[in-house]
């Protein structure tokens, strides 16, 4: 549950150009973002914060990842620690470089060249197009 007013649908559901972050001097910020909407990805984005942060990022509907994109860490933020929860469907296009573990109700689709450091739990279908899938170090 979210609490953070302002992490309830922010930038509409296009997280592209943004930097998602957490801070050690603010008890309230709890790195948990909302979306009642689909999530677009279609410029790079940023997670920062320290190796003990956790973010989590919920949607109701599909996360779309554009071309090209990277999902970017910064100040010691890990891959592991960044949870996408999906309620439909994934698509991660050509040469996209995600982060992070995607919890996905149905389909996830990595096209050629995207890869992944994370993990993929999908309830009913996995598609790689020549995706490399890295298990980020624990």
């Amino acid at each position: 549950v979210n609490s953070n007013n302002d992490k309830i649908n922010p930038w509409f559901g296009e997280i592209g150009g943004q930097t998602l972050e957490q801070t050690t001097y603010n008890p309230d910020d709890n790195g948990v973002y909302t979306f009642g909407t689909d999530v677009t990805i279609s410029t790079n984005v940023t997670f920062h914060g320290s190796a003990e942060h956790i973010f989590i990022i919920q949607m109701t509907g599909n996360l779309m990842v554009a071309k090209d994109v990277i999902v970017n860490l910064t100040g010691g933020a890990l891959a592991k620690n960044i949870f996408w929860q999906v309620a439909k469907t994934v698509k991660v296009e050509q040469g996209a470089h995600m982060k992070g573990i995607l919890l996905v109700k149905t389909a996830v689709t990595f096209l050629t060249g995207s890869t992944l450091d994370g993990r993929i739990l999908a309830q009913t279908r996995c598609n790689l197009e020549e995706a490399t899938i890295t298990e980020p170090p624990n």
